[in-house]
């Protein structure tokens, strides 16, 4: 009994430092996600995405700027890729929903900024994925394009 109970302590002593010592940065592509989450209907289609350096065709008028969007999902047994298109699907949607909201029709220059630490890429987004969760977090500007 006393053994057990032994093991049980240093297990759950551990889990804090494992869930730490497993978060790592992964770099994912970012439009098969949108692509997936459009089959999917997740996304309507309604709203175009852009991240910084795409610009759309036609004339950009920003309605809202600095939009930040974070969400976390469960990230335990799953792979990082999984994860991390999981939790961006649902960022996307976040911004999609206050796309609608603020009258426009696309969400531009999008940027990673987890905990603001800035990421840009034109193909792809910041993840942080762990033992226990994984992380998304966007800033971006809505716009309408015409």
């Amino acid at each position: 009994m006393k053994a057990i109970r032994l093991s049980l302590a240093l297990l759950l002593a551990a889990l804090p430092v494992a869930s730490f010592a497993a978060d790592r940065v992964v770099h994912l592509p970012f439009a098969s996600v949108v692509a997936e989450a459009e089959k999917s209907g997740k996304l309507d289609g309604s709203v175009k995405f852009y991240l910084a350096g795409n610009t759309p065709a036609g004339k950009v008028e920003v309605v809202k700027e600095n939009v930040d969007v974070s969400r976390k999902t469960n990230g335990f047994g799953k792979k990082d890729q999984e994860s991390c298109d999981w939790v961006l699907q649902s960022v996307l949607i976040g911004l999609q929903d206050e796309a609608k909201a603020a009258g426009a029709n696309a969400v531009v220059d999008i940027i990673s900024n987890y905990n603001g630490a800035e990421y840009k890429d034109g193909e792809k987004y910041e993840c942080r994925a762990g033992f226990l969760m994984s992380g998304v977090q966007l800033k971006a500007k809505l716009a309408k394009v015409q």
